[in-house]
């Protein structure tokens, strides 16, 4: 089940930052109070940028289902900067590359044609794919941030994921403890795009 969530302090003229994302972005296993996308609601508010945070997570959802939700969330929300956080269910089912780069692009592009700004964020496989299937799937990210000409963080869990004690027991989803992490992760790539909104 969906179920947005937004600041309790906002005003509906501040520019919306939507997160399009899965389990990784929705808190799984978290209370939403912990998850990054809450604390960077907090970190804007500490950096004096206007933006509110909507949260369009969903456990399990892959491209083609953020594809589906989008034009719904567009309309409703006018976001200034939307961040794709999207693939990884993809890729844990061996989805072709192509369908995924296919996705991704027209993600973005519709993001774009509303007027907004895009952060695409990539995840990494467990290594049990294979190496070669796991360093195409990263590429994928790399390539269609290059061809769309928008900013990619290139792996969410970086730092994250190598290190047992910041993953839950099921060893995909990160605890508390990570989400912090995650956030430093994403910042240097979103900020730069806020900036461009004042």
């Amino acid at each position: 089940m969906l179920v947005l969530w937004m600041p309790l302090v906002a005003s509906a003229e501040d520019p919306v930052i939507l997160v399009l994302g899965d389990s990784l972005s929705a808190g799984y296993g978290l209370a939403r109070e912990d998850s990054w996308v809450w604390l960077l609601d907090e970190r804007l508010s500490q950096r004096g940028l206007p933006h509110r945070v909507v949260n369009a997570s969903v456990s399990g959802d892959t491209t083609a289902g953020g594809l589906t939700r989008l034009p719904s969330l567009l309309a409703q929300h006018h976001p200034a900067v939307v961040v794709i956080e999207l693939g990884a269910n993809d890729g844990l089912r061996g989805l072709d590359f192509r369908v995924v780069r296919e996705n991704l692009t027209e993600l973005i592009r519709r993001v774009r044609a509303t007027g907004g700004r895009v952060l695409l964020v990539g995840v990494r496989l467990p290594p049990n794919y294979g190496a070669a299937y796991t360093r195409g799937f990263q590429a994928v990210f790399r390539g269609v941030a290059e061809a769309e000409g928008v900013p990619l963080v290139p792996a969410l869990l970086r730092d994250v994921a190598e290190d047992w004690a910041l993953m839950q027991a099921d060893g995909i989803h990160p605890t508390a403890e990570a989400q912090e992490r995650i956030l430093d992760n994403v910042w240097p790539a979103l900020e730069p795009l806020l900036r461009e909104n004042r």
